[in-house]
């Protein structure tokens, strides 16, 4: 296939993908992480996804496939900080004296 002009940011976008779209309970097929990359003006066939998806886990994004009938579905296992975690550090910052009201706000 021959290679388009944001091919070079293939892997970024597979990764903003597979955060924004998926979790435990929100899955993606190939045909649709396919589609989602052409809205960015990048082509891709299936075996690079498939090898693109295992190179994620270098970045720390781990995504699983599970087969359902005969396709299969993928989504991203953990991520770097779930909810409860987010609401922890954001509670700590507004409540923390040595950090300025104009900081803790921005």
């Amino acid at each position: 296939m021959p290679k388009g002009t944001n091919q070079k940011f293939k892997l970024y976008r597979l990764a903003q993908i597979m955060m924004e779209k998926t979790d435990e309970d929100h899955y993606i097929t190939m045909s649709e992480i396919l589609n989602a990359l052409k809205q960015y003006e990048i082509t891709a066939d299936r075996k690079s996804i498939y090898n693109d998806l295992k190179d994620l886990s270098s970045f720390g994004i781990e995504v699983e496939g599970e087969q359902t009938g005969n396709r299969y579905h993928y989504h991203v296992v953990s991520r770097p900080f779930e909810l409860p975690e987010l609401k922890l550090l954001v509670d700590a910052i507004q409540s923390s004296k040595f950090i300025t009201e104009k900081k803790t706000n921005v």
